[in-house]
């Protein structure tokens, strides 16, 4: 045992690896006690909280994090936070998202170049012409994109919440940016025309419904949980399509004897956590981008109060109201 993992620091630690010793060996344990103490002192010094997604690493996820969830679930809680620094272990446009809800507080991430495929794939002046293109039809904007983005939109929306949010316009057409399949998969379940965007995650684009067909060949009576980032062949071939929140809630309720997430696959481990009755079979395809937050990098963060999270003004206005509209409804 090294010095730095001493044995004071074993003791303190000890209750968190409970959480999460069906996922983390014992023998990486002291490579993330020692960040995970000052990370929980550096909070309270701080008056921090952290805001972690679904998507992160379990020693994130359930020994350092304060609220955690998917995005539509982050966006809420950040308005209900009363602390004065918000630390976002997440990609940039969930740190933005956060910054919306809370100007005055100090939002940072831990590394500016956790960004998003979907994010990157759009810009305000491709929303600009599309509406010149599209006059009077409303724009739903997903809110994996920036904050400029949002602000030429009319109202945002997640995975969580996208079929809601397109049928509380009540309009039988509307521009859905940027996720391709997620625009293809609601448009399937409303009805409604969906003019799209031809962008993608790189994570849930890897799928295909040959994938599924394999995991149920060799794996009988498996469950396929996917997202709807997923192309819509590979929806078509699952048993439940949802955001993360809602497959959490499907494993939590159904308590399936082995299921598949389809989606990011640090998931399945913090899902695991919580449900040791399922044997979940994970297909492992990772987001590099959250993949770049890790304990040491939040650690440095609240060390130094870096990288904060800043908006002009004359975006983040406009912007929040399309982020206020998507939680009204």
């Amino acid at each position: 045992m090294s010095l730095a993992f001493s044995s004071d620091l074993m003791a303190r630690t000890a209750p968190l690896y409970e959480r999460v010793k069906s996922v983390i060996p014992s023998i990486e344990w002291p490579a993330f006690a020692d960040d995970i103490d000052a990370i929980l002192a550096l909070k309270r010094e701080r008056n921090a909280v952290i805001l972690a997604h679904n998507y992160q690493t379990p020693e994130i996820f359930h020994c350092v994090a304060d609220i955690v969830g998917d995005s539509l679930a982050l966006a809420r809680e950040a308005m209900k936070v009363d602390a004065g620094v918000i630390l976002l272990a997440g990609v940039h446009f969930m740190a933005e998202t956060a910054k919306l809800l809370n100007p005055a507080k100090r939002v940072l991430i831990p590394d500016l170049g956790a960004g998003c495929s979907l994010a990157a794939s759009i810009t305000a002046a491709d929303v600009r012409l599309l509406r010149q293109r599209y006059p009077g039809v409303p724009v739903v904007t997903y809110v994996n994109t920036s904050a400029a983005v949002k602000a030429e939109s009319d109202i945002c929306c997640t995975s969580g919440n996208a079929r809601r949010i397109v049928e509380s316009l009540g309009v039988p057409k509307v521009i859905m940016l940027p996720d391709e399949y997620l625009a293809q998969n609601i448009a399937a379940e409303t009805g409604v025309e969906i003019v799209t965007w031809a962008g993608h995650c790189e994570v849930h684009e890897r799928f295909t419904a040959r994938d599924i067909r394999q995991l149920r060949a060799g794996h009988p009576g498996i469950v396929v949980l996917a997202h709807p980032e997923c192309p819509p062949e590979v929806v078509a071939e699952s048993d439940f399509t949802g955001s993360t929140a809602a497959m959490i809630d499907y494993v939590g309720l159904e308590r399936p004897a082995r299921v598949v997430l389809v989606t990011e696959c640090s998931m399945s481990d913090n899902v695991a956590v919580q449900h040791p009755g399922t044997e979940f079979i994970r297909p492992c395809n990772l987001c590099p981008h959250m993949k770049r937050i890790t304990l040491p990098k939040i650690r440095h963060a609240l060390e130094t109060m870096r990288h904060e999270v800043t908006i002009d003004p004359d975006v983040a206005e406009p912007a929040r109201r399309a982020v206020e509209r998507m939680l009204e409804v």
